[in-house]
Parts: structure tokens; C-alpha cells; sequence
């Protein structure tokens, strides 16, 4: 299984610091956001990663990472010139994995409790499809959403106004390698952007995205609020 971590965008809502530096790179208790995603991957056994990122902050990107050996794990680099969205993002990645293989894809501001060791293993195991994890929040209309039927996802409404569900979809995802031609059939948003959450819609409606609860806490770390939390509960953890 290879391992994409998504670390462009322009951090908007957290400026000013992001008017110097790449939000995945600000500091969450000892280390930069980064180091988090890297770590999940090594930790549920993915040792082949790509990370995407915005030309303006590559150079950075590579001075921390290197190569991944601090994580135990090989990391190539991926640049997406202009923002266009993160199945844009993930599309740049398309060379990085070769057909049949399974690919585990982390938004790089999400840090989270728990491990995706045996969401991996077992996905890995099944013929195809994808697979989402989900995080009952209180604020669905920040989120996209997951409608749940008998048990099964039948659609994901992005940042719904009034929803049923409380069912965020987090920023951790599964593909087969199948999701590429889904990317390419895909068209703009009308942010102008290629939108994730059409890739996920285009496997729930043959039937194939799967899903996980996470149990343990979850945060998309894009607001200053959010970044200060997660600082604090992962403040004091020595591991590299």
C-alpha cells in the first residue's frame, strides 16, 4: 500500500501565520503539523509515501523530511503549481502508485488518536473500492457529511445547512487505484476546484466506499482555536 499526504492549501483561516509559512509546517506541541501524518503512516505500516505540496514551500518541506529515514519510511514529492482542489491534489500522485495497488491518502491537517493499522490491513485484503472514516461532530454544516442507510453510505453532502446526520467524513481515506480514472472524469466545482467528495459520491453510488468510526479524538487542525488544542493534547509525547 503507498501512502499520499496532502499538504498544499493556503491556510486561509489561520493568517497570519500562513502569510509566511505552509500550515502544515506551524508547530503542534514538539513538532510541525507534518510530522503527525508521517507518523500514522509508519505507525499502520505504509513505508511509501508521496507528499503534495505548493511550489512556494517544497524547499521547506525537504529540509525537514528529507528523505523519511527518522520515520523508517521512503518519501518522494509531489508539486501542485496552483491550488485545484484536493482530488486535484491526489491526482498529481496518479505516477507515485501502479494499477492494482491500494493507497491510503491523510489530509495533513488532520491529526487524530487513532491507529489505521487494521482498517489498512483489512482493506488491503478486500478486492477494491474505498474506504472513509467518520467522526460524529456537533457542527455538521462544517464538514461534508455522510448519509448513512441501513448501515451503508449513500451519499456525502458537503457542509450541509440542515442535516440529519453528525457524521463528518475526515480527512483519512482508502482508494483502490481505480480512483484515478475517477479524478479524471471529474469536473470543477463551482469553487473551480476538483472536489474530493465527488470521488467519494462516485464509489458510494456503485456501492463501494466503505467506512470506519474513529473512537478516539479527531481534528481538522485549520482554525487557531483547533491548532491550539491539539497542541496541547499532543504536547509532552516523546515519541520521534
Amino acid at each position: 500500500m503507498k501512502g499520499i499526504i496532502l499538504a498544499g492549501g493556503t491556510g486561509t483561516r489561520l493568517r497570519p501565520m500562513t502569510n509566511i509559512i505552509n500550515k502544515h509546517l506551524l508547530p503542534v506541541g514538539k513538532y510541525p503539523m507534518i510530522h503527525y501524518a508521517i507518523r500514522k503512516m509508519a505507525e499502520a505500516g505504509i513505508t511509501q509515501l508521496m507528499l503534495v505540496t505548493g511550489k512556494q514551500s517544497a524547499g521547506l518541506y525537504t529540509e525537514y523530511i528529507g528523505s523519511g529515514k527518522p520515520w523508517g519510511v521512503q518519501v518522494s514529492y509531489g508539486i501542485q503549481d496552483e491550488a485545484g482542489g484536493i482530488a486535484h491534489a491526489l491526482g498529481i500522485a496518479e505516477s507515485f502508485v501502479r494499477s492494482g495497488e491500494k493507497l491510503m491518502v491523510l489530509l495533513g491537517d488532520n491529526l487524530f488518536e487513532d491507529s489505521l493499522k487494521q482498517a489498512a490491513d483489512e482493506f488491503q485484503r478486500q478486492k477494491g473500492g474505498a474506504h472513509v472514516f467518520l467522526k460524529k461532530v456537533p457542527d455538521p454544516e462544517r464538514y461534508g457529511v455522510a448519509e448513512l442507510v441501513d448501515g451503508c453510505i449513500v451519499r456525502i453532502v458537503e457542509k450541509p445547512k440542515n442535516s440529519s446526520s453528525h457524521y463528518a467524513v475526515t480527512g483519512i481515506y482508502l482508494y483502490d487505484s481505480n480512483v484515478f480514472d475517477i479524478i479524471r472524469s471529474l469536473k470543477p466545482s463551482t469553487r473551480g476546484e476538483l472536489e474530493i467528495t465527488d470521488v467519494n459520491n462516485a464509489y458510494a453510488a456503485v456501492g463501494e466506499l466503505g467506512y470506519s468510526m474513529l473512537s478516539g479524538w479527531w481534528t481538522d487542525a485549520g482554525t487557531h482555536l483547533s491548532l491550539m488544542e491539539a497542541g496541547v493534547r499532543l504536547m509532552g509525547r516523546e515519541q520521534p
